[in-house]
C-alpha cells in the first residue's frame, strides 16, 4: 500500500466489493461481450461529522457510528475529523469509527491542530490499493487537502471539503479537477462542497463533473432543520456510471450535517 496516510485495519473486515464480474475464461465460454461482462456496483456515502459533536452539543462517536452502520456503505468519506486533538480528548477518531464498524480507516490531515491533526477521512470495507492526500489551495491561510483512497477494483473515492470565500472555493474546485478529472480510472468525489446547485462553485465543477441528483428532498444542512444542499457526490462527466439511487439520510442529531448515500454502477 502506498501513500502518506496511516492505515488502521481492524481484525474483522466486512464482505468485499459487490463486483458482478466474469473472468476472461468464462466470458469466452459464455460468449458474452467483454465490455458487458464486468460491472461494479458501489455504495458510497459522505458525512461531515463535525468531529463527532452533535446538534445537542454532545461529543459521541458511537452515535456517529450508529448512523454510518445503517448506511451499509462500501466506502464512506468523512469531513471535519480529528486525530488526537485536545478538544476531542486525544482520540484517534478514525481508528475508533473503523473499529466500531469493522472497516479500514484512513485519515488525511489538512493541518496540525491542538496537539494532533484535523482533516478528512475515508472508511471502507473493501480491499485498498493505495492512499493519497493531495494539497489544494488554502482557506483564509489554513491548509486544505483532499483524501483519496484507490480501491483494488480500480476506482478512486475522494473525501472533499471545500471552505473559505467564493474565490477560495473556486480555486479549490479547479485544483480538485486538476488532480482527478483526467485519471484513467473511475473517480468519485464525495463530501462537503460548501456551495449550492446553480452557485459559482458547483457550476464550475459541472464543467468537468456530473453532480449526482438526489431523490426526495436534497437538503443536508443544518441537520436538525435542513434548508440548503451543500453535500454532494460527483463523478467525471465522461464516466460510464449509472446512478441506481441517491438520497439524504434522516439523521438530525449526530452532526450538524446529514449524510448522503449513492449507489453507483460502473461499466
Amino acid at each position: 500500500m502506498t501513500g502518506s496516510s496511516a492505515s488502521r485495519t481492524p481484525a474483522h473486515l466486512r464482505p468485499t466489493l459487490r463486483i458482478l464480474a466474469i473472468s476472461t475464461a468464462c466470458t469466452l465460454l459464455l460468449g458474452i461481450p467483454e465490455a458487458a461482462a464486468a460491472q461494479t456496483t458501489l455504495r458510497v456515502s459522505a458525512y461531515n461529522i463535525r468531529h463527532g459533536r452533535g446538534m445537542d452539543g454532545e461529543l459521541d462517536l458511537r452515535r456517529v457510528a450508529a448512523v454510518l452502520r445503517e448506511l451499509d456503505a462500501d466506502v464512506i468519506t468523512l469531513q471535519e475529523v480529528d486525530d488526537r486533538t485536545e478538544r476531542t480528548g486525544g482520540v484517534d477518531q478514525v481508528a475508533v469509527l473503523a473499529e466500531l464498524l469493522g472497516y479500514q480507516g484512513f485519515h488525511g490531515a489538512h493541518r496540525p491542530y491542538q496537539g494532533g491533526a484535523y482533516g478528512n477521512a475515508v472508511l471502507t470495507r473493501l480491499p485498498v490499493a493505495a492512499v493519497r492526500t493531495h494539497p489544494i489551495p488554502p482557506a483564509s491561510g489554513s491548509r486544505l487537502t483532499v483524501h483519496e483512497v484507490e480501491l483494488d477494483a480500480g476506482i478512486s473515492v475522494v473525501s472533499v471539503h471545500l471552505a473559505g470565500s467564493t474565490g477560495e472555493r473556486l480555486a479549490q474546485a479547479d485544483s480538485v479537477t486538476s488532480w482527478f478529472a483526467d485519471l484513467d480510472r473511475p473517480v468519485v468525489l464525495a463530501g462537503d462542497f460548501n456551495g449550492r446547485p446553480g452557485g459559482p462553485v458547483l457550476t464550475r465543477l459541472a464543467r468537468d463533473w456530473r453532480v449526482l441528483e438526489k431523490s426526495d428532498s436534497p437538503v443536508t444542512f443544518p441537520a436538525d432543520a435542513p434548508d440548503r444542499e451543500i453535500d454532494f457526490i460527483l463523478v467525471p462527466a465522461k464516466a460510464e456510471v449509472e446512478l441506481l439511487g441517491h438520497r439524504v439520510i434522516d439523521a438530525p442529531v449526530a452532526s450538524d450535517h446529514r449524510p448522503i448515500l449513492a449507489i453507483l454502477r460502473f461499466y
